[in-house]
């Protein structure tokens, strides 16, 4: 059963969603957050989710999963991400390194920093 976050449309059972990158294809067969049967899941639930003929080893940790007749989600070359960092401001530059990209850790190209926002430790 895979489980995850809505973060934006819904969710319900018939639904025919895509799982990325690994571009696998199913139905969902049920929708439940705490071990109880939802009609509609909507952004912001934590759910769990029953689909036909898939198994674990199909997909993992950090899949997107997405509605198959409305924008399926699909593998990318390149995005764009506002970054939040613990290093001093002299050490941010343009390199290769991991990020946390919601539940996966995915290895990242920086390649340009549009706009550094410095805050400050204190409320003023």
């Amino acid at each position: 059963m895979p489980v995850g976050r809505v973060e934006t449309g819904t969710m319900k059972a018939g639904m025919i969603v895509t799982f990325a990158p690994v571009n696998v294809t199913t139905e969902v067969k049920s929708v439940e957050m705490h071990h109880t049967a939802l009609e509609l899941a909507s952004p912001g639930d934590n759910v769990g989710f029953n689909v036909k003929n898939v198994s674990v080893k199909d997909i993992r940790r950090g899949n997107v999963c997405g509605d198959s007749k409305n924008d399926p989600p699909k593998e990318t070359e390149e995005f764009r991400a506002q970054v939040s960092s613990s290093l001093h401001i002299a050490d941010i530059s343009c390199l290769v390194f991991s990020i946390f990209c919601r539940s996966a850790l995915i290895a990242v190209d920086l390649f340009d920093i549009t706009r550094i926002m410095l805050m400050s430790l204190h409320a003023q």
